[in-house]
C-alpha cells in the first residue's frame, strides 16, 4: 500500500515538474518573441497623393532601405500610407503613426510633413524631397534644423531650366506659368522664374488653379496667350500633367515641367532634379536615424539641386520641334531621351 502511495506521489511530482518546465518554456519563448518583435523598427511613410514624381521618391526610399538591410516584414516594418490629397486623411494617418510608435516618420510633400509635425514633436520626421523647407516653416535652417525634422530639400536649377527653354524655343518672348494657388513652395519657384525670365526680356503670364478641376479651363486660356508653358514642382499640376500637355499640344504649345517624371507624362523637356534621387537621399537619412547615427536637430538638410536633361522626342515630333544636337548629346550622357 505504502509503495503504491509513494509511487503515486512520485508520478504527481513528476507531472508537476514537467508542467513547470513547459510553462516556463512557454513564457520564456513568448517573452523572447515579444522582444524580437519589439526590436524590429517601424517606419511610417506618409505620401500626399499619387502621381509619378512622388511615387518615385517613395521608390527611392524603399530601394535604399533594402540596400541597407531593412527588408519590410523581416528587419523593418514599413507602414506606407497615401492620403490621396485629403487633409483629413493626412491628420488621421499622422496620429496613427504616433499611436503605433513608429521609430521614424517620412513626409513626402510639404503638407504631409506639416501634418506629421502637428502630430508629434518627438518622433524623428524626415523631409521627403521638400522644395523650400525653411520658407514653408518646417525647419529653422538647412544647416541646423533645430527640432525633430530634417531630411532632403529638392531645389530645381531654375536658371538652367530657363536656358533650356530658350535653347529649344527660338526667339522666346512669352512664357506662361501654371501652379496651385495654395502651394507655397511652387509659388516661390514661380517668383524666381519670373524674375529670371524678365531679366532676359521675356514676358511672363501667370495662371493659378485652386484644384485639379480648374486645370482644363486655365490651361486652355493660357495656351492661347504664350509661346510655351513652364510648370514648377507642383503636386496638383503634376497629377494632371497628361491633361495639361494634351491641351497645350492642341495649340502647338510645349510644356517644360520642373520634374523629370513630368516629362514622361507629356512634358517636352526639363533640366530638372531626379525624384528618385530625392528618394534615395531621403532613405539614407532614415537609415541613419534607425542606426542611431543621426540627430534631427543638428543634422543638416541634404540639398539635391543638380539638374538632369530629359527630352521627349515623341512630343517634339508632335509639336514639330527639333532638339539641338548638343542637348541630345548632353541628355545621352547625363539624362534621358524618351523616344
Amino acid at each position: 500500500m505504502m509503495k503504491n502511495t509513494k509511487k503515486l506521489y512520485m508520478t504527481i511530482a513528476g507531472l508537476i515538474g514537467l508542467a513547470v518546465i513547459l510553462i516556463g518554456t512557454y513564457f520564456y519563448t513568448g517573452r523572447t518573441n515579444s522582444q524580437q518583435a519589439k526590436a524590429i523598427p517601424k517606419v511610417g511613410v506618409l505620401q500626399l497623393m499619387s502621381h509619378p514624381a512622388l511615387d518615385q521618391i517613395n521608390k527611392g526610399i524603399d530601394d535604399t532601405l533594402k540596400k541597407n538591410g531593412y527588408i519590410d516584414g523581416k528587419t523593418v516594418h514599413i507602414e506606407f500610407q497615401n492620403a490621396q490629397g485629403d487633409q483629413s486623411n493626412l491628420r488621421t494617418i499622422s496620429k496613427k503613426f504616433v499611436q503605433d510608435n513608429v521609430d521614424v516618420a517620412v513626409g513626402i510633400a510639404t503638407p504631409a510633413v506639416q501634418s506629421l509635425m502637428n502630430a508629434t514633436k518627438t518622433t524623428p520626421i524626415i523631409l521627403g524631397g521638400i522644395s523650400n523647407p525653411v520658407g514653408s516653416g518646417l525647419i529653422k535652417s538647412e544647416k541646423r534644423p533645430g527640432g525633430n525634422v530634417t531630411g532632403v530639400a529638392g531645389t530645381s536649377p531654375l536658371k538652367d531650366q530657363l536656358t533650356l527653354m530658350e535653347q529649344v524655343i527660338p526667339n522666346l518672348k512669352t512664357i506662361g506659368i501654371i501652379y496651385t494657388s495654395d502651394d507655397s513652395p511652387a509659388a516661390s519657384q514661380v517668383q524666381e522664374m519670373k524674375n529670371l525670365a524678365q531679366k532676359d526680356g521675356i514676358d511672363v503670364k501667370i495662371s493659378t488653379i485652386s484644384g485639379i478641376n480648374d486645370l482644363q479651363q486655365v490651361a486652355t486660356d493660357l495656351s492661347n496667350k504664350v509661346q510655351t508653358i513652364y510648370v514648377p514642382t507642383d503636386n496638383t499640376v503634376a497629377s494632371g500633367m497628361k491633361l495639361l500637355s494634351s491641351i497645350a499640344a492642341k495649340k502647338n504649345i510645349a510644356v517644360f515641367p520642373g520634374a523629370t517624371t513630368m516629362v514622361k507624362d507629356g512634358g517636352l523637356a526639363t533640366n530638372g532634379i531626379s525624384q528618385y534621387e530625392l528618394g534615395v537621399k531621403t532613405g539614407e537619412h532614415v537609415v541613419r536615424v534607425l542606426q542611431g547615427k543621426e540627430n534631427t536637430a543638428t543634422t543638416p538638410v541634404t540639398n539635391v539641386n543638380k539638374g538632369h536633361i530629359m527630352l521627349n522626342e515623341k512630343m517634339a515630333k508632335k509639336l514639330h520641334i527639333k532638339f539641338p544636337n548638343y542637348l541630345i548629346q548632353k541628355a545621352k550622357k547625363d539624362g534621358q531621351i524618351i523616344k
